[in-house]
């Protein structure tokens, strides 16, 4: 079962992610999303655990617990869905003409 925590603090690590979860049963991997440039965390992670019922343990026991002063969200992870933010592949259809090289 694949997992979403969100409010964690950003100093949450994986292994930190890791330990929390598996009081409930198998983990799998845990992972703290981090930004691609400045390499800090973002504040959520995804974590995946062997089975469901561990997954629902853990989920019932985390959801709302706060951990180094901030009360996380934990939920089942939905499905990642494909974003449509109207951009194109970086070139602009507009004047200029001509050419480029």
């Amino acid at each position: 079962m694949k997992i979403y925590a969100s409010n964690l603090s950003f100093n949450t690590a994986d292994a930190e992610l890791n330990e929390l979860f598996s009081k409930f049963g198998s983990v799998t991997s845990a992972k703290v999303i981090t930004d691609r440039e400045t390499g800090r965390s973002r504040g959520f992670g995804f974590i995946e655990m062997s089975s469901d019922d561990d997954g629902q343990a853990a989920i019932k026991g985390l959801n709302g617990k706060e951990v180094e002063g901030r009360a996380m969200a934990v939920s089942v992870a939905k499905e990642k869905t494909e974003r449509s933010n109207g951009g194109g592949g970086g070139y602009s259809s507009r004047g200029g003409g001509g050419n480029r090289w």
